[in-house]
């Protein structure tokens, strides 16, 4: 399960551009006032091959009693309960203040890890300005530079490597034949991910009641079907983030995050008497940057209209068309309906999300792709295609090798991941093409030409 690192600090210190950089995202804002943010925010990161969730509070005052203060306060007092590791940030060119000394002392009760961050160190000697925060007693500071980059690599290298928590080889899982397959069911509040459950495993072993936000934590099932072995997760319904007040229910947000990384299939569940949502998309969203399987599981579908389900069919092929690569199941989850077509193709989007792809196969695919259609022209050249080979697998990665890749578009790329989609019959799967473009030995030989004419 990815790990969970929350970025904790007083106002103004650099939080949001550290969650920023740590996510490759702008989705805090950044501004040079304090009290900008205010929520917190959940981001995906990762650190070469270590993956993490990375959150981001607002300004902490720990001691504030009441108004908008005390609500960001609970804010990040919840963040803290959540994470596996904190980040305790401060600013190294106002140096240290009173209200540092109060977040230690509240971060020191909770027994979490913490790594004290020194940030705005850029330009300066990081001996001097790290000096002042020994006395926080929180062991050796660690100078960074949010918004340029400096140190942050090794910060966030040794929270991963102070956690102790090792990365699973995805070989393994792909190759141990007894490892249950773990399928994951996300949506929104009140789409009846719990009946589903109990449903197929034949039992009421997870809470189904009609009121959302019942399910609070990512619970897991294991159980057998057609003798093979499965884990189910139930995970609480991801709210619109406006739409979500208590604390507790603030906690399944990381739970449903750390639950879709973690698995191998997700089942991604909407409602077919609700119009499809903007959160609809956004978990949709989440789920592909994950790479992960998905089948999606229209519930409710039982007792509708010829016209409420073409409408319905119609909704979903338009706002969720960046999902054509899975199949789409009506289902009843109450009435049981539909639940064997819908597990087949679990099984089979996850026997594509590890299929192997044979170089020669690749290579030929790619050359009569080129043949029926060739990349634009770009200025006086056009890009040259050579070979493919697998980059890896969960999911499927195909590298392309050649030169002046970069000017390949993206609707190309399309074109080929529908040509190797087809061929391999990987439906089911996000996919990744990779280009990687040689280097052309002649610009070196020039240059050495050039100089030895002077």
């Amino acid at each position: 399960m990815n790990p969970v690192i929350t970025i904790v600090g007083r106002p103004n210190v650099g939080k949001s551009t550290l969650f920023n950089r740590l996510t490759r995202s702008r989705d805090a804002l950044v501004a040079d006032f304090s009290g900008l943010t205010r929520d917190r925010h959940y981001g995906k990161g990762r650190i070469g091959e270590r993956p993490f969730i990375c959150v981001d509070t607002g300004g902490f005052e720990p001691v504030a009693k009441t108004g908008i203060v005390a609500e960001m306060a609970k804010q990040t007092k919840q963040a803290v309960a959540e994470s596996d590791i904190i980040i305790f940030l401060v600013d190294g060119r106002l140096g240290m203040a009173p209200q540092d000394r109060v977040i230690a002392d509240f971060l020191r009760k909770t027994g979490r890890p913490i790594i004290l961050a020194v940030n705005k160190t850029e330009g300066m000697q990081a001996g001097v300005v790290t000096a002042d925060f020994h006395e926080l007693g929180l062991g050796e500071p660690f100078p960074i530079s949010s918004a340029h980059g400096d140190g942050v690599r090794g910060l966030i290298d040794d929270a991963l490597d102070s956690l102790g928590i090792a990365e699973p080889d995805p070989e393994d899982l792909v190759n141990d034949p007894n490892r249950p397959m773990k399928i994951a069911v996300v949506g929104r509040p009140n789409v009846g991910k719990s009946t589903l459950i109990n449903k197929l495993i034949g039992e009421e072993r997870v809470i189904a009641f009609d009121m959302p936000g019942t399910t609070r934590d990512a619970i897991e099932v294991p159980f057998e079907r057609n003798g093979k072995p499965y884990i189910l997760v139930d995970t609480a319904g991801l709210r619109r983030r406006g739409k979500v007040f208590e604390a507790i229910e603030k906690f399944s947000v990381v739970k449903t995050l750390q639950a879709i990384a973690d698995c191998n299939v997700v089942i991604l569940m909407l409602d077919a008497q609700q119009d499809i949502s903007e959160q609809d998309a956004h978990i949709a969203g989440f789920i592909v940057e994950a790479g992960r399987a998905l089948v999606v599981a229209v519930n409710k579908w039982d007792g509708l209209d010829s016209y409420v389900k073409e409408r319905a069919r119609l909704e979903i092929a338009q706002k969720l068309r960046f999902l054509d690569f899975a199949n789409v199941h009506p289902i009843s989850a109450i009435k049981g309906t539909g639940l064997k077509e819908l597990f087949q193709d679990v099984d089979a989007a996850y026997a594509a999300a590890i299929a192997k792809l044979p170089t020669p196969k690749l290579t030929r695919i790619l050359e009569e792709a080129i043949e029926h259609q060739q990349p634009k022209r770009v200025g006086m050249g056009r890009p040259k295609l050579r070979y493919a080979h697998q980059g890896g697998m969960n999911p499927p990665i195909v590298v392309i090798h050649g030169t002046a890749l970069s000017g390949v578009t993206d609707s190309y790329k399309r074109y080929l991941e529908g040509r190797f989609r087809e061929v391999f019959k990987l439906r089911g799967t996000p996919m990744r093409i990779q280009m990687n473009t040689a280097k052309n030995p002649y610009v070196d030989g020039d240059k050495g030409k050039k100089g030895h004419k002077k």
